[in-house]
C-alpha cells in the first residue's frame, strides 16, 4: 500500500513539471560550437514582453555553458511557440434521485472545476546556416507561466535549466 502511495505521490509531482522532447543530428560535433545569435525575422509567438525575458534568460544560459554571443555566430537560434487553449477536465457530480416500491429516478449534473488553462509548446532550434539545417532541438511545454513579471521571468528559468539539462547530448 505505502508503494501505491509513493507512485501517486511521485507520478502527480512529475506530472506537474515541464516534459522536454529532444532531437539532433546524429554525428554531429557541438565542441565546434562556440558562438550564437538570433534570428534576426524569429517569430517567437511570444508577447513582446514574454519574448525578451525568454531571451535573456537563455541567452544567461548559454553564457553560463560557455557560448557568446556574437554577430558572426557558428549557430542561430530560432525560437517558435504555439498558445494552445486546454479544457479543464476536472469535475464535481451532483445526484439527486430517490427510490420506493419499485420506483427510481435520478438526475445528475456535472460541475467543472477549475478554468481553461493556456499551455504554451515552445520549440528551440540551432541552426547552422554552413550546414543548411538544425542540428539541435528541444521542444517543450510550459503550462503556468504567471501573472507577476517575477514569476514569469522564475519559469523561464525552470523551464530553460531543464532544456539544457541533457546539452550537448551524449552521442
Amino acid at each position: 500500500m505505502k508503494l501505491l502511495r509513493f507512485l501517486s505521490v511521485l507520478l502527480l509531482l512529475t506530472s506537474c513539471g515541464a516534459f522536454v522532447d529532444y532531437d539532433y543530428e546524429k554525428g554531429t560535433d557541438f565542441t565546434q560550437y562556440k558562438t550564437y545569435n538570433y534570428f534576426t525575422d524569429m517569430k517567437s509567438g511570444f508577447n513582446q514582453l514574454d519574448e525578451k525575458r525568454l531571451i535573456r534568460v537563455l541567452d544567461a544560459k548559454l553564457k553560463a555553458m560557455g557560448f557568446e554571443k556574437s554577430d558572426t555566430p557558428s549557430f542561430s537560434i530560432d525560437i517558435q511557440s504555439a498558445q494552445i487553449d486546454a479544457n479543464s477536465n476536472s469535475n464535481i457530480g451532483v445526484g439527486v434521485g430517490g427510490t420506493g416500491r419499485n420506483v427510481g429516478g435520478g438526475i445528475s449534473i456535472g460541475i467543472p472545476v477549475g478554468g481553461n488553462r493556456t499551455i504554451y509548446e515552445i520549440n528551440i532550434e540551432f541552426v547552422d546556416d554552413s550546414k543548411n539545417g538544425v542540428f539541435w532541438q528541444a521542444i517543450t511545454t510550459i503550462s503556468n507561466i504567471g501573472n507577476t513579471p517575477e514569476k514569469r521571468e522564475q519559469s523561464f528559468v525552470k523551464l530553460i535549466e531543464k532544456v539544457f539539462s541533457k546539452y550537448p547530448p551524449k552521442n
